[in-house]
């Protein structure tokens, strides 16, 4: 039974999963606040009586964590802590029958299109004339930005195209649009995301258009660092190098998941390239942006991976010395390509090797940290967390790179401001500093009045 009355519905938006999961639910919050509705995001307090759980459908842990948290919010509905319980997004959109008959104490589930359904639901009407209007979840002086939606790529691993569609470009003007929404509400940074960076305009314009984006988004007065997040390698289009480098406020920075480098592997991934072209392009982006900090994600473990591929992939992984790396244990998902062949690689050889990938790129952190000591960079700093102050550098993307770290006790900071650092320290992964010129303190009330 209810044992207290909740006079005005508020809705708690809870998001599981990647950035483009963190999008959606912003729009979702954007919609709902401009047809008056109380909404907050993942609410500290737990106080919402309606809950929208946005979730994560990838891979199997991903997987786990949403039901879990579908779960918990069923339960507190049938306590009567909580009147209603919504699921959306990708999760729900791929396993909507197999939810609805497991877990019946959710009111209703949404996919990954259902936005004006799901608005429907929460007694809201969908403003298409909202381009643009989020209410961001992200620090104040960052954000995403989706540039596309689904996915045309054929890789045998995945089940985006399953939960989120084909690829479709968002038109360049709409972009500018949302970016200059964002500029004015004192967002410095903007991340561009998409399952797919190299993909986009082909669908809309008949060819690749990313470069074109990145001269548009530049003039965005504010602005100060774009960053790219999600390319596909096959195909990539160079001219976006030319931007980059001729550019100041695109980040010298690329977010492009490679999976794999052997040859067959890859035929199977279905990734359209070799070890050999692999290589090539990495070495064009070397070439055309010496300065350039490439990050890239590995799955290990693929169906088929003998020791002898896995030993190749780590010897890649040392010849080319990325800036940053992250290795993933592979996930035999249902309704992909590779899920018909034998998921052969043991689940402690899989976890093995990517102890071992992330080993040798420890190492190569180390030393390529080494390298920054005694140098100056440009820092954006993100938050103080007990007593020191977190920032990045344009090579460093919130959440999965590397942090720069500044002493609180020596040192006053304010976030969501760009400061130059100097380095004197670094480990495996972080990197010690101090402001070349010092930030004034603000002056404590009590004291102006003196």
């Amino acid at each position: 039974m209810r044992t207290k009355t909740i006079k005005q519905n508020k809705i708690n938006v809870v998001t599981l999963g990647c950035s483009k999961n963190i999008y959606d639910s912003e729009v979702l919050m954007g919609q709902l606040k401009a047809n008056g509705k109380e909404v907050v995001h993942e609410d500290e307090n737990d106080d919402g009586n309606i809950v929208v759980i946005n979730t994560c459908g990838f891979i199997g842990k991903a997987k786990e964590e949403s039901i879990d948290t579908i779960l918990h919010y069923a339960q507190r509905k049938e306590a009567g802590e909580i009147d209603k319980v919504f699921v959306s997004g990708c999760l729900s959109e791929r396993y909507k029958p197999d939810l609805e008959n497991e877990i019946k104490n959710v009111d209703q589930y949404f996919g990954t299109h259902d936005l004006p359904n799901l608005l429907q639901a929460l007694e809201a009407d969908y403003k298409h004339e909202l381009i643009g209007e989020r209410l961001t979840t992200t620090p104040k002086h960052y954000a995403y930005l989706k540039i596309a939606e689904g996915c045309d790529r054929p890789c045998s691993f995945c089940a985006i195209p399953l939960m989120r569609g084909k690829h479709v470009s968002t038109p360049i003007e709409e972009i500018v649009i949302e970016a200059t929404k964002l500029a004015k509400k004192g967002i410095k940074e903007v991340m561009l995301i998409a399952q797919d960076l190299t993909y986009y305009g082909l669908d809309i314009y008949k060819k690749r258009a990313l470069a074109a984006l990145l001269e548009a988004l530049v003039k965005v007065d504010g602005i100060e660092w774009i960053r790219l997040h999600y390319a596909f390698p096959t195909g990539f289009p160079m001219d976006v190098l030319e931007v980059m480098k001729r550019e100041p406020k695109v980040c010298n920075y690329l977010d492009i998941p490679l999976q794999h480098i052997n040859t067959e592997l890859l035929k199977s991934m279905k990734r359209g390239t070799t070890h050999e072209k692999t290589t090539a392009l990495i070495h064009k982006f070397r070439k055309a942006v010496p300065e350039m900090g490439i990050r890239t994600t590995l799955i290990v473990g693929y169906p088929g991976e003998t020791e002898e591929m896995f030993q190749e992939l780590k010897d890649w992984v040392e010849e080319m010395r990325f800036e940053r790396l992250g290795a993933f244990e592979y996930s035999h998902e249902e309704n992909t390509g590779a899920y018909v062949l034998e998921d052969d690689v043991p689940a402690d050889v899989k976890f093995k090797r990517v102890n071992e990938i992330m080993e040798v790129q420890s190492q190569i952190s180390w030393e390529l940290n080494q390298q920054k000591v005694g140098k100056i960079f440009k820092c954006l700093f993100d938050r103080k967390d007990g007593e020191y102050f977190y920032g990045r550098t344009e090579f460093d993307s919130p959440d999965v790179d590397n942090d720069v770290i500044v002493d609180a006790k020596e040192h006053y900071i304010k976030i969501g401001e760009f400061i130059d650092i100097e380095i004197h320290e670094a480990g495996d992964y972080d990197l010690y500093g101090t402001p070349v010129v010092k930030q004034e303190r603000p002056v404590p009330l009590h004291q102006k009045r003196k």
